[in-house]
């Protein structure tokens, strides 16, 4: 795996910590399974029927210490989109720039009025739903259900040392940002949050996001 450069910044963790952390994501995310491939067989269908291309839609992300790993996603655009629109919003959004109406319901990671998105796409996005084959990610290894979001290579390109911190854990399904922030928050922000939560980040923490996180999903809150 590619890792684009090593954080001078640590954030201490527990070793301890760590192995139940992960005991809880593969035992949460078997439990769920059965639940999970029914939707997700569900949401398949109604992708190949909405549109042509594949069902899943695979990116480059960069998980802990800045490691790269495939990250699985329902496709929720046509078929090899150009990513040159969200190249440009992504700098917009770490450059504290003013985005369109439109753009500030979107989080920095999925454009509202991308003209790319296909018509399922953007309930998929809306309810998060494309983000369930991620599950996969969590039982690999490469993500927890709880954790700092995985940015984009070129995102990080621009990341300072400060930035970099994010990449200190493991990457996750869902935290303080997709919890409390998404859209309401500019990227400075989204970072000092994300930083907050590995600092304090705990199994009890953790359950407590878990356990907000549907709620947020059906909302749509912030949602693309």
């Amino acid at each position: 795996m590619a890792v684009l450069a090593e954080p001078r910044l640590q954030i201490p963790v527990d070793p301890g910590y760590l192995r139940l952390k992960r005991l809880v994501d593969v035992t949460v995310t078997l439990a769920l399974l059965p639940l999970l491939l029914a939707v997700m067989g569900v949401i398949a269908v109604l992708i190949r029927l909405d549109s042509s291309g594949p069902v899943f839609f695979r990116q480059k992300r960069l998980g802990l210490n800045g490691k790269e790993f495939t990250l699985l996603k329902f496709r929720s655009m046509y078929a090899n989109s150009d990513d040159y629109l969200h190249r440009e919003a992504i700098k917009r959004y770490m450059n504290g720039d003013r985005l369109s109406s439109s753009q500030q319901a979107a989080n920095p990671y999925k454009l509202n009025d991308d003209p790319r998105i296909t018509r399922i796409g953007r309930l998929l996005r809306r309810t998060s739903l494309d983000e369930l084959p991620q599950f996969f990610n969590v039982l690999h290894g490469e993500m927890s259900l709880v954790g700092p979001r995985p940015p984009l290579p070129y995102e990080v390109e621009q990341y300072s040392e400060r930035d970099w911190l994010r990449l200190a854990g493991k990457p996750g399904l869902t935290g303080y940002w997709q919890v409390y922030g998404r859209s309401k928050v500019d990227f400075k922000t989204m970072v000092e949050m994300d930083i907050a939560y590995l600092q304090r980040q705990s199994i009890w923490e953790d359950l407590r996001l878990i356990a907000l996180t549907p709620l947020v999903m059906l909302s749509g809150r912030g949602g693309a």
